[in-house]
């Protein structure tokens, strides 16, 4: 604990710069993500045959190992000089979130209740503003719980993509590898660690202020 401490203490503004590339390379991925998955995911409501294959298809990309997946990127993106780097992460990134945020907001949709929607024509609602009004809010929940997942993964992985140059809290870790410097590799960890818990908790205090009274997850 002592040696952990001291390290920490010593190269503080070393651990916090790498942090502050994590949470740059992380966030930028989720609201990326965010902004394909969501609309895909509430597209898909419409067309359930074609929501088993965009499910199906994105469950595939969750099973290739993340080493697998930078390293078939970087042939393919060296080709505009982007091969390693942030780049590639990113893309990544985006990648891995898309289930867990498309599935979540696929079933939240789904999942609300008609009652709530026949109530909502019967008042003259489009069917845009029902879907921004009334099943989008109840399905908050869910799509938020989608988020959570897809951020906390990615916080992981994020590591992970040190090793094609994207900086990050991964780069403590591997240079604490490289030495045979547990310290260093502990105070990575517990950083990679503390940041996927603090992202959690904002992100659920988020879902409880966009979700409606009583449907809280």
């Amino acid at each position: 604990m002592t040696k952990f401490l001291n390290y920490f203490i010593d190269n503080s503004n070393e651990v916090l710069g790498f942090t502050v590339e994590h949470i740059q390379l992380v966030g930028l991925a989720i609201i990326i993500s965010i902004l394909i998955g969501v609309p895909i995911g509430i597209y898909l409501t419409t067309n359930n045959e074609l929501a088993e294959t965009v499910l199906q298809l994105f469950s595939i990309v969750m099973t290739i190992p993340s080493i697998a997946l930078f390293g078939i990127m970087i042939p393919i993106l060296s080709i505009i000089g982007q091969g390693i780097g942030f780049l590639p992460a990113l893309i990544a990134l985006v990648l891995y979130s898309q289930l867990p945020i498309i599935r979540n907001t696929y079933a939240g949709i789904n999942e609300v209740d008609p009652t709530i929607r026949d109530a909502a024509k019967g008042i003259g609602m489009t069917t845009f503003q029902r879907l921004i009004k009334v099943e989008i809010p109840n399905a908050m929940p869910l799509i938020m719980a989608g988020i959570r997942t897809a951020t906390v993964l990615n916080i992981g992985i994020g590591a992970i993509a040190s090793f094609i140059g994207s900086g990050g809290l991964g780069v403590l870790i591997n240079q604490g590898i490289s030495r045979s410097n547990s310290t260093m590799v502990l105070v990575g960890a517990v950083v990679l660690s503390i940041l996927a818990l603090v992202a959690d908790i904002i992100l659920k205090f988020i879902q409880d202020r966009l979700s409606p009274k009583g449907i809280n997850g």
